[in-house]
């Protein structure tokens, strides 16, 4: 699982039967402070999710698959949780809001 943040949205008007009903959302990792740390992916979203949002995301095929509950959907990453805060050596943290 990968700590990550709604960057954006996909809109697609062709889409493969898989996704049909699906929200396609724009995600750049990132690390317990909140800083980019990584490239930013596609994932589905499963959680309810919207841009600005901290989350989590399974980054594998086939457990995306499976919390879609679509074992054909051509799907590598989903987002499966909302982040309200962070935990780190016995200390809670919020992460960053929204740059402006």
């Amino acid at each position: 699982m990968r700590l990550a943040r709604v960057i954006g949205t996909l809109v697609s008007t062709v889409q493969h039967e898989g996704f049909r009903g699906m929200k396609l959302l724009w995600v750049q990792p990132v690390d317990a402070q909140g800083q980019p740390c990584d490239t930013a992916f596609l994932a589905a979203d499963g959680a309810q999710a919207g841009v600005g949002c901290y989350v989590l995301v399974v980054q594998e095929g086939k457990s995306a698959r499976q919390v879609m509950e679509r074992p054909d959907a051509p799907c590598e990453a989903i987002i499966v949780g909302v982040v309200d805060f962070v935990s780190q050596g016995g200390r809670q943290h919020s992460l960053p809001a929204e740059r402006t």
